[in-house]
């Protein structure tokens, strides 16, 4: 199946890179697709998920949890304060903390609840104006101003522009990165995650390389 080619590249991307096996970890973009397909994935022992919605993730992944011991799953789409609570119950990490306003009502969430998911900061490498995200020339004070906030940053995100060489954007975010001492580099998908893997990328987003093409109808 798709899902064991996938599994196949990134290993080979690893290997080329000189990362250690299991560098990278598959984040399998589930997001407006049918079940059996989903499921087709799970029953095949992947774990990792992506969802872009709040909403339609309550829908199907806590029968699914019941199923399937194990999920890890991630919320990859832009966060709305107002669905911040029922992010927290659901979701292992979020790849989209992109602004004070949010960052302050997860600290008072988490310090509430007593634990917090992984968080990555999105970042807006190519300052494109209709996608979310820090500006890079804003991103050091945003991290510092979350980890005064005693959010435990995991690592960054980041979404380059469409047609555009990504390989500037993945190195742009793994600078940021590494002079605040994060880890984690979520970038890569479907079309690019080889070359997000050889720019150092510990989470690779990929949905319709496994699951197909989406069906929105």
């Amino acid at each position: 199946m798709e899902l064991d080619d996938i599994r196949r590249r990134i290993a080979a991307a690893e290997k080329a890179a000189e990362r250690a096996p299991g560098a990278v970890t598959l984040i399998a973009v589930s997001k407006v697709q049918p079940p059996d397909r989903v499921e087709a994935v799970l029953a095949a022992g992947h774990r990792v998920f992506g969802e872009n919605y709040v909403q339609e993730a309550a829908g199907k992944w806590p029968r699914w949890r019941e199923r399937f011991p194990g999920i890890e799953l991630h919320m990859i789409g832009p966060l709305q304060t107002n669905k911040l609570k029922p992010a927290l119950e659901l979701f292992d990490a979020i790849h989209t903390l992109d602004r004070p306003s949010l960052a302050e009502k997860l600290a008072r969430q988490v310090q509430a609840r007593g634990a917090c998911p992984q968080l990555f900061v999105q970042v807006n490498t190519g300052a494109e104006p209709q996608k979310a995200g820090v500006l890079p020339d804003e991103a050091d004070a945003f991290i510092a101003r979350c980890r005064a906030l005693d959010l435990a940053i995991t690592g960054l995100m980041c979404i380059p522009p469409e047609d555009l060489d990504p390989v500037p954007h993945f190195r742009a975010l793994r600078d940021i990165a590494a002079r605040n001492g994060l880890a984690g580099l979520s970038m890569g998908m479907s079309a690019d995650f080889e070359t997000a893997i050889a720019e150092g990328a510990t989470h690779v987003r990929i949905g319709s390389a496994i699951f197909g093409a989406r069906d929105y109808g």
